[in-house]
């Protein structure tokens, strides 16, 4: 069947010498995986090896037969050009780490329109402001609404949020906790938009303590879920 949609990308993998297999995730139909022939040694085909960058935002014509099996592009154009996020430092490392949650995150083959949209938008968000530094805060607890473990926010004043029941507790059981200034910064994220994300001032210990309690939420919540490499090389940037 063929199909054109907006896809977000994900992940490319070099195969071989001239070919990638790029995850992506689309529009009409979750998350897809693509075989790309040729497409590195390609210099006048439609498909540009410099489009399947983590993150870019397309417009694709696309065979899928929905059978599990690695897919085909026939088209794709750029939907959404960035000014910044490929080649601003910061930007680039919270991109190269958000992709990577997000591959490990996103299983589902089967079409969420809001999860796209909200994918799309944050990511136009991110291009073109410049104060960034919370955004992989913010957008992590904003993505657990589509992935179905958004923290209980009904014992908010609790001085203690339970990674793994995903609520407020006033008594911590052996369970991984937040607690302390992380706790506050936590409770800030939940109720703010990212227009005010600039507002909430964390030292880079605190944002990377804080970070650290959200790839484990994931962990905790998510089946098959492993913690991104490229962690370290953004904990590197931002330090």
């Amino acid at each position: 069947m063929q199909v054109t949609t907006k896809a977000i990308v994900l992940t490319s993998l070099k195969y071989g010498d001239t070919s990638l297999i790029v995850k992506a995730y689309t529009a009409s139909d979750g998350l897809k995986s693509y075989m790309l022939k040729g497409v590195l040694s390609s210099k006048k085909g439609k498909l540009k090896a410099a489009y399947f960058q983590p993150l870019t935002q397309l417009e694709i014509v696309a065979h899928h037969r929905n059978k599990g099996t690695l897919e085909s592009i026939r088209e794709a154009k750029i939907n959404y050009p960035y000014r910044t996020v490929h080649n601003n430092i910061a930007k680039n490392a919270m991109t190269l780490f958000l992709a990577e949650m997000l591959s490990y995150s996103i299983h589902e083959e089967e079409a969420n329109l809001s999860l796209f949209e909200f994918l799309e938008a944050s990511f136009q968000w991110l291009d073109m402001n410049e104060e960034i530094a919370n955004f992989h805060c913010h957008f992590l607890i904003q993505l657990t609404k589509y992935l179905g473990f958004y923290p209980d926010t009904s014992a908010l004043q609790a001085p203690c949020f339970d990674l793994l029941e995903g609520g407020f507790t006033d008594t911590p059981s052996l369970h991984p906790v937040l607690t302390g200034d992380n706790l506050g910064y936590f409770k800030t994220f939940l109720g703010i938009h990212f227009d005010a994300i600039h507002t909430i001032k964390m030292n880079k210990t605190n944002r990377q303590e804080l970070l650290q309690s959200l790839v484990l939420y994931f962990e905790l919540h998510l089946q098959g879920f492993r913690k991104p490499k490229s962690l370290a090389v953004l904990n590197e940037v931002f330090g």
